[in-house]
């Protein structure tokens, strides 16, 4: 007798067609009709002059009827998907996620991917943005399967994933997609309207959200590869044995716990079983290592109850360690992830790279360069806009512990718990009006009485607590996500050192900050000012006295005034305008127009009519684009009085 292995041999079948067309046709008549069945999801809609009827949420039918559930060979196809309110979020929302998608999305080839839908290889996301502004909700969904690698065209793959979800779903769909290699698991990120073809709102069962589409995913992905053999099974589980992150084999073992225990003694049973058993076994072995579980007896395991937060976030982090590497792929760099409450210390740095934290509810991370010579990841607060934090800007993301002084001066002024605007308005502040010192104290009041932290007894008097600047400090941990992020320069500092104007390359030199190190980016920092000495030498800012070489006085507001002189000299030019050039003590006025970024920082322009004025930018200000602004001259800054704001034509 002669034996033979046939291992080698793996016959590999080619892709059926899109589904059976008579399992659709039957589908589609049962929705069209509105079969009443059990089990499946009913809603009793009201229509005008009639009795209620019965209505079902599209591919209620299908998920029961029409696909089946995904066994231990069937490819796996991880499918996640966000409804989005649309009218909660805001039209900003839609043009954002498109944004970001697109602008991250990478082909197979490295190249940059392109949005497309069901046959254009192109598609204006603009123009599918501004038609979805009317609808009520929107579909965003992420289809990554897990063997992507091996799906050579994840267009055509999801363009036929979309075919049977219109069959299940009974209309005609209008979506955009963006395929993103720049990962280890290839995945594609759907955008789909809330309109089904009717143009009445689209409402997909629940069910069919969370199994069916997973479930359709998987058996397109069978056309394009086959089931999986015994072996690949194997294999993808053996390599899960020593992961360290929350893995299938955590789950399956999660689901036979008996009060926080798992019984692995030898039994009769099947092959699969026993494999089964032995992965088990040796995943717990790993975890035991871990400090995540133990073996009470013989083949019986405790885990500990926070087996599977630890371990997601340990697969969290691993996946932030991967997307550093990526980052610096060429340099050496201690690496710092800040968490939630922000850092303990002050970060400065530039920005080294951005992306997507989390892609189905558009988290976005960034990558410090730290001057410290570590790089630092942190996830950016919701508030935050993005686009103005561009690859090689100088930014600064403060300690976690700094107390607004405003929250100190209100308990400082306070008399037994009572807060008193008459008695704050008595005390002066050079360059600053005491109305306009205490309305912003008041606004901060206002926002910390909606929180339930203070209480407003009647007009200007508050009852506020004794440890309002650490209920405060948590207030806004809680508000901001416990970052903040400032911009110190949109200018990388191989534009400082050249340019006619106040850079923070020149306020680094003058002490402002933490001291850079000497090595990875503080190297290049320290590099950068030395040939900022020679410019400033050069143009006549600074003076050599033997080896020495020191900066003029003023060179701050020196650089500054030539700055503004120039860029206001090339605004009259465009505008006929004249500019004027504010000083220290002066009151200034005018519509806030534009802002403006100059290696001095950012700038707002106010227009009075007849001449403008260029004075320091600050983040309050876009609240009041287009409207009459009055403030007066402190410094480098301005004290503004916003409850003597009025729009145009008041």
């Amino acid at each position: 007798m002669t034996t033979s292995n046939d291992d080698g041999f793996r016959p590999k079948l080619g892709r059926p067609k899109l589904g059976s067309k008579g399992q659709s046709r039957f589908i589609s008549q049962l929705l069209a009709k509105g079969l009443t069945m059990r089990g499946v999801n009913r809603v009793q809609r009201p229509l005008s002059g009639q009795r209620k009827v019965t209505a079902f949420h599209r591919g209620a039918v299908a998920v029961r009827l029409g696909i089946r559930t995904p066994g231990r060979k069937s490819r796996r196809v991880t499918v996640k998907v966000r409804i989005v309110n649309l009218k909660r979020a805001g039209p900003r929302s839609i043009a954002m996620h498109l944004r970001y998608i697109e602008r991250d999305g990478v082909t197979a080839d490295g190249t940059p991917a392109h949005a497309y839908g069901a046959e254009l290889d192109a598609v204006d996301t603009q123009e599918f943005g501004s038609r979805c502004r009317g609808d009520r909700h929107q579909f965003r969904f992420i289809v990554s399967p897990e063997d992507g690698v091996e799906i050579a065209d994840l267009k055509a793959f999801t363009r036929e994933l979309m075919v049977h979800i219109e069959r299940d779903l009974g209309t005609k769909l209008e979506w955009v997609a963006v395929d993103h290699w720049d990962t280890d698991n290839p995945h594609t990120h759907v955008v789909l309207r809330g309109k089904d073809s009717a143009g009445k709102d689209l409402v997909i069962d629940r069910d069919y959200i969370t199994q069916g589409m997973r479930g359709r995913a998987a058996e397109v992905a069978e056309s394009w590869l086959g089931l999986r053999s015994e072996q690949e099974i194997e294999e993808s589980l053996h390599r899960e044995i020593e992961q360290e992150r929350w893995t299938r084999i955590d789950r399956a073992i999660q689901a036979k716990l008996i009060e926080g225990e798992i019984d692995l003694r030898q039994r009769r049973g099947t092959l699969n079983s026993q494999v089964e058993r032995n992965h088990m076994v040796g995943r717990l072995q790993h975890l035991q290592g871990m400090g995540l579980a133990e073996e009470s007896s013989t083949s019986v395991w405790r885990v500990n109850a926070q087996a599977e937060p630890v371990l997601r976030a340990m697969g969290e982090r691993g996946d932030i360690i991967r997307t550093l590497q990526r980052a610096f792929s060429n340099e050496r760099r201690d690496f710092d992830i800040v968490g939630p409450a922000g850092p303990r210390t002050p970060i400065v740095g530039r920005i080294a790279a951005k992306g997507l934290a989390d892609e189905l509810n558009d988290r976005r991370y960034l990558i410090v360069d730290g001057i410290d010579g570590r790089a630092h990841y942190l996830v950016l607060p919701g508030r935050t806009n993005e686009v103005e934090l561009r690859i090689g800007a100088i930014v600064e993301v403060p300690a976690n512990d700094r107390v607004r002084p405003a929250d100190q001066t209100i308990a400082k002024l306070a008399d037994n718990g009572i807060y008193r605007t008459a008695r704050h308005l008595q005390v002066a502040y050079p360059g600053r009006t005491p109305a306009a010192v205490v309305e912003a104290h008041e606004r901060r009041l206002e926002a910390l009485r909606r929180a339930g932290i203070v209480e407003r007894i009647e007009a200007g008097v508050w009852r506020v607590p004794a440890d309002l600047a650490q209920r405060g400090l948590q207030y806004d941990f809680q508000r901001h996500g416990g970052i903040d992020l400032n911009i110190l320069s949109t200018l990388p500092i191989e534009q400082q050192v050249g340019a006619i104007g106040a850079t923070w390359l020149d306020q680094h030199m003058m002490g402002e900050g933490p001291d850079s190190t000497g090595h990875a980016f503080g190297a290049e920092v320290r590099q950068a000012m030395r040939q900022r000495l020679a410019f400033l030498l050069e143009q006549g800012f600074a003076e050599r006295e033997d080896k020495q070489i020191t900066v003029k006085p003023n060179l701050l507001a020196t650089l500054r005034g030539r700055e503004l002189a120039a860029v206001g000299k090339s605004i009259s030019a465009d505008s006929g305008l004249t500019y004027r050039e504010t000083h220290d003590g002066e009151s200034v006025r005018g519509v806030y127009r534009r802002s403006i970024d100059l290696a001095s920082g950012r700038f707002a322009m106010l227009d009075d009519g007849i001449g403008f004025s260029l004075v320091p930018w600050r983040p309050v200000m876009e609240e009041h684009l287009g409207r009459e602004l009055r403030g007066i001259a402190v410094g480098m800054n301005v004290s503004w009085d916003f409850s003597r704001t009025r729009g145009i034509g008041r």
